[in-house]
């Protein structure tokens, strides 16, 4: 595996968090999970590969501005292993 997200905690409080989320070509996010329903807003059109807790690979086809929502309970990784550049993303954590 390449080099490390970087994830840039933009905004916290006891409502959401807001992360900004940028992973380098080669690079992942390791294995965490989320607890609470999320929304994802891609920065950038590209694929990542996700691959949960039981190591099921799936593509996840990302477009720019066009947000979407998964629930809580979801364990996996994010890898960018294919393009050239970097996939950025905005990511808001329900919190409660």
């Amino acid at each position: 595996m390449g080099a490390a997200a970087i994830g840039e905690l933009q905004l916290e409080n006891e409502h959401f968090r807001v992360t900004r989320w940028t992973i380098p070509p080669g690079g992942a996010i390791p294995l965490h999970r989320h607890d609470r329903a999320y929304v994802v807003v891609p920065l950038v059109s590209d694929t990542m590969l996700v691959i949960d807790s039981d190591g099921r690979e799936s593509v996840a086809r990302l477009t720019e501005g066009e947000s979407y929502a998964r629930s809580g309970g979801f364990a996996h990784e994010v890898r960018n292993p294919h393009s050239d550049r970097p996939i950025v993303f905005v990511e808001v954590e329900r919190l409660s």
